[in-house]
């Protein structure tokens, strides 16, 4: 299929609620992706698509079908499946940023590890569209607390992605019991083969769509990120720069109060900072560009409709304050930097949830970007200290200190006082409350540490396959051993392993602790204290195709008994001989288990 010649959104047959959405968020013309589905599924075709992460496929879903939702039905009308619930509420508010002036519009996330009954009340008052991840779509599909009887369409999201985890026996049951007559829309990174044979079952003589990604960034441009979120974002911004020898900046933001916002915060903290967004008058916006070139502005803080066209010479850095949607407006944004071979830098704040995005866009761009260094508070202070010197030096080459010399006199001579105590006490007038210098504290770290290949990285974690390898590793304080009823017979990853009990047990991939396969089970380090209920929910969640059936670890807590004994010298055998018949007999019955069920691979 050839790609849609669509100049822009206003050429699509989207409501004007819609169409006023995407003005204020910045989208002007739509990415390839966009251009070819938005017609197909307003026309009521199913969809085959091949994108990547950050081609604006949530977009070419979303928009057309808002337009067709019918506001005065309560029961769910669309259904997204995604393969991770950070997804799963990134997709979820998109739809509700899209449908801002829907009145009466409502969308639910559902994932593990949330509490069923916010969920279930959720439901029972009417939600127009549902997102979740297939484990708890089919918990509720079997509660009978999600109906899906009137629904017009349904979405898989990253396909590929829910087959590594081991969801793609969900999606498959979710599908059977979803109306025939539906409309199916299936997006997928790559196409193996067992996605192929879903969408020939699934879907109704479905349109393909394939997108290449061809986008490509200047080489002279250094790209960096940074992962921080929320509050924490002003601080990083105001300490990048003050270490960054910058001359002008641009700040991208995605919403149009953004700019006023952080423009008048910036300006607070001593920056020369103005606001540049679509509701500037354009006179104005001339004006405020022209006083950017000419150095009377150092910082313009824009949204990418406003900034479209921009080209100014001394803009010596970019900043991604907000993440853009789709990878094709962040090679857009970095471009008015680094411009007709001159350098340029690039700085990407990136949220925890928003590092599939980091990816999309390394893949699209072809390079990797960097995690840079947040400067230490030495280096700041260092940085204030040589900036406060000069401008003594800046005022000393001023000629109109003459007056205030006869002053400083007559106070040296009044009150006896050296001209240093003086100069000090002048400086502190000059600054007033605001510190010269930062407080030592310790050193920044990033709020998510990624490795190499961008997934948070898993402390001790080891794919363990003999008894003795456990022995060395007794449990973490704070930790609990739990079995699992899935093993290498079942082809089980400790990728699948994450994904799954991240997504249903609500707990960040980071403080899973260690992952031991052996053939026919594995077990798991899990934080303690888990509630009944995860753990229930846990015991029907299907990894590989087959459920967890988690267990508190027999063999773990025999190994901690032993190993304790082991380090206390206060221990004894006439202590050991106490010990009543019943608990021997335990011991001895442990002792069997673990012979028959801990068989190292041979």
């Amino acid at each position: 299929m050839t790609q849609a010649q669509t100049s822009a959104f206003a050429d699509f047959t989207l409501s004007s609620a819609l169409l006023k959405v995407l003005d204020e968020v910045g989208y002007e013309h739509p990415s390839p992706i966009q251009a070819e589905t938005i017609p197909l599924l307003l026309q009521g075709n199913d969809v085959l698509g091949q994108a990547q992460t950050g081609t604006g496929k949530t977009a070419a879903f979303a928009l057309p079908l808002l337009s067709q939702l019918n506001m005065q039905q309560k029961e769910p009308q669309v259904l997204v499946l995604a393969p991770t619930r950070e997804l799963a509420i990134q997709v979820a508010e998109a739809f509700q940023r899209y449908a801002s002036y829907m009145d009466g519009f409502h969308v639910l996330p559902v994932y593990g590890g949330q509490d069923y009954s916010g969920q279930i009340r959720a439901l029972k008052r009417g939600v127009h569209v549902v997102v979740g991840t297939p484990g708890r779509v089919m918990d509720h599909m079997r509660r009978g607390t999600l109906q899906l009887h009137k629904l017009s369409t349904l979405v898989l999201d990253e396909a590929d992605e829910m087959l590594r985890m081991g969801f793609i026996d969900d999606v498959e049951w979710i599908l059977e019991q979803c109306p025939a007559d539906r409309q199916t829309a299936l997006f997928s990174a790559t196409m193996p083969k067992q996605i192929r044979q879903i969408a020939e079952k699934y879907l109704n003589k479905p349109q393909h769509i394939t997108i290449k990604v061809k986008t490509s960034t200047a080489e002279t441009i250094r790209q960096r990120y940074w992962p921080v979120s929320g509050l924490h974002k002003l601080d990083a911004l105001t300490r990048i720069l003050e270490a960054e020898s910058f001359d002008g900046v641009i700040v991208f933001v995605r919403t149009k109060t953004a700019t006023v916002e952080l423009a008048e915060k910036l300006s607070a903290r001593g920056y020369t900072a103005v606001a540049l967004n679509g509701d500037v008058p354009q006179n104005q916006r001339e004006r405020t560009v022209q006083q950017f070139k000419q150095g009377k502005i150092d910082i313009l803080v824009a949204t990418d409709v406003a900034a479209r066209g921009l080209d100014v010479e001394r803009v010596s850095h970019v900043i991604n304050y907000d993440i853009p949607y789709d990878t094709e407006a962040y090679v857009h944004r970095i471009g008015r930097t680094g411009r007709a071979g001159r350098k340029g830098d690039a700085i990407l704040f990136v949220a925890p949830r928003e590092k599939r995005m980091l990816q999309a866009i390394e893949r699209a761009t072809r390079s990797k970007i960097e995690l840079m260094e947040l400067p230490s508070t030495e280096i700041i202070n260092n940085k204030r200290i040589a900036k406060f010197k000069q401008n003594i030096s800046d005022t000393l080459a001023a000629d109109d200190l003459q007056l205030y010399r006869e002053i400083l006199e007559q106070y040296q001579f009044e009150y006896n006082t050296p001209a240093l105590e003086i100069a000090a006490a002048l400086a502190k007038l000059y600054r007033g409350d605001k510190a010269l210098l930062l407080k030592k504290e310790a050193p920044v770290k990033a709020a998510v540490d990624f490795s190499d290949d961008r997934q948070p990285r898993q402390k001790n974690r080891k794919d363990s396959r003999n008894r003795s390898e456990r022995k060395l590793n007794p449990l973490e304080p704070g930790m609990q051993r739990y079995r699992i009823e899935v093993g290498h017979m079942h082809q089980v990853k400790p990728g699948n392993i994450v994904g799954a009990i991240a997504n249903e047990a609500d707990i960040e991939s980071k403080h899973i602790g260690r992952i031991s396969i052996f053939d026919e089970y594995s077990v798991v380090d899990l934080p303690e204290g888990m509630p009944a209920e995860i753990f229930q929910h846990l015991k029907n969640t299907h990894v590989a195709g087959r459920k967890l059936r988690i267990s508190l670890d027999k063999d773990a807590s025999v190994d901690d008994k032993q190993d304790g004994r082991s380090r206390r010298k206060t221990g004894n055998r006439k202590t050991q001989r106490s010990k009543s018949k019943a608990g021997a007999k335990r011991s001895q019955s442990n002792k069997q288990d673990n012979k028959q069920a801990n068989k190292p691979d041979k």
